[in-house]
Formats: C-alpha cells, structure tokens, sequence
C-alpha cells in the first residue's frame, strides 16, 4: 500500500489491518488530503483478500475532532459547485467505509465531533471510552450535518437524530452506547484493547465470504416489508451458501470437530 502523509496503515499477518489517523496536532481533524488518504486506503482494503477485519483509530488525545478549521476557512470562499465536489469526497468516504466487506471497527477515545462522529457511523461497530465526547455542533455554524447524515440515522434512528442535529447537544458514551451510535463503552485503554482483541479473535473464526454476505444481507433487508419475495430471496442465499465451499467446509469441520480451513 503506498505512504499516506494525514493517516498510518498497518496489515498484520492474521489479516487485521490497523487504520490510524495522524493529525494529533490537529486533533486528527479532517481536511481534504485526509479525506482522500482515508478514500484510497479502505478502497484498496476492500479488495484485498489478505484483510479480514479492519481497525480504524485516532493518535494522541481524540480520534477525531471533525473537520479542520483552515479547510472550513478555504470551503466559505468555494464556489458552489467546488462546494458540492469538496462535500462529495467526504460522503464517498464514508460510504467506501460503510460498505466495505469486511468488519470495521472504530475504537474512539478523548472526542469524537461532527464528521468525526459520522465516521464512527459508517463502522460496523465501535467501542468508545466512557469520557470520550461526541457532538454534532453544525448548526451552530449555520451548517448542517448532511453527509454523515444518513450514517448516523441509521445507526441511532430518526427521532434521536433530529434531536441531536437540531440542539447540538454533546453527549458521552455511555448515552452513544443507548442510542446505538457506539456498542461497547469501556473505562481504561487495557478493556479497549481486550474488547478489540475479542471481536477480532470473533471476525477471524468466521468464514471472510459469509461476513461479507451477512453484511450485504443487512444492507437489502433492512427496511424492506417481509413478504414472499423476502422469502423467496434469503432461501435463495443460504441455499446459495450451503452449497459454497465455505459453506461446506464449515458444516465439514463441525462435523469432524476441527477448526475450518479459515479460522486463525
């Protein structure tokens, strides 16, 4: 993977890959190259067989503060539509993220404001130190959370959204934990690490193809009125799955009371 300058990206051997952001200066706020770097990065992951299971963090003393103030600055003087292409690559961002195959995993300390919190989102899951603050403070500003938007609805539901959005209240993580934005909240970097290392050993004992399509699953279900369809459909992929080799070696390594061919 080639050299960021804004993040640091680590591929272990047990296919674990470690996403760090580095702009503890400035509070790991996002600007346009980070947005970009972040982009690459995970658009490469994606694809990369290798990887089972990504970590995304922030260096020094937040994950993420939100979007930089010099590049707010250079924003009030685009025009419209360099203002559309500059909000794009964020939405597009996110989304890379939120539609990776494999699991992604925030673990969020210290603060996690506006996009920073949109990022936490786009994760699969995440886990948060009981004193970290979240925030989205944009209409403070006479802006609006729009591209982490639909991230965060999804993730906390409508009305906690709007209340979120309109008062800009902060909250902590154990009312993130409540709402759905985070899932696990832990008091010291030691639980941290034993949480990340639980859900890790958890990803990498499951088949990479099945979490990918249990993920997919999610993604066209949700929402949709359970019919005959719907029916029809998931008989379909587990029927599917049944058939696959990973499906296969799975029911053939339970019933040999081995590990199968993918656990690590």
């Amino acid at each position: 993977m080639k050299p960021f300058s804004n993040i640091d990206v680590s591929i272990g051997g047990d296919g674990t890959a470690i996403v760090t952001l580095n702009r503890p200066e400035k509070r790991n706020a996002f600007n346009a190259q980070m947005i970009s770097e972040l982009h690459d990065a995970f658009s490469d992951m994606a694809t990369d067989q290798a990887v089972r299971f990504v970590i995304i963090r922030g260096a020094g003393e937040v994950f993420c503060a939100g979007a930089d103030l010099e590049w707010m600055k250079q924003a009030a003087g685009f025009t419209q539509a360099q203002n559309e292409a500059d909000a794009y690559a964020l939405a597009h961002m996110l989304h890379t993220i939120y539609e990776m195959p494999q699991p992604t995993l925030a673990l969020v300390h210290g603060a996690a404001l506006g996009g920073g919190a949109g990022l936490v989102a786009a994760c699969d899951l995440a886990v948060a130190m009981e004193d970290t603050k979240f925030k989205f403070s944009e209409v403070r500003l006479g802006l609006i959370p729009a591209t982490i938007g639909p991230f965060v609805i999804e993730a906390i539901g409508p009305r906690w959204a709007k209340a979120l959005f309109v008062t800009a209240e902060g909250f902590d993580a154990r009312y993130a934990e409540k709402m759905g934005l985070v899932q696990y909240t832990v008091t010291s970097e030691s639980e941290m690490q034993e949480m990340s290392d639980h859900l890790r050993d958890l990803v990498l004992a499951a088949a990479p193809g099945a979490v990918a399509e249990a993920k997919r699953l999610v993604f066209d279900v949700a929402g949709v009125r359970i019919d005959d369809n719907v029916g029809d459909e998931t008989a379909r992929r587990i029927a599917t799955r049944r058939a696959s080799e990973e499906g296969r070696e799975g029911v053939a390594a339970f019933l040999d009371k081995r590990k199968p061919n993918w656990s690590r």
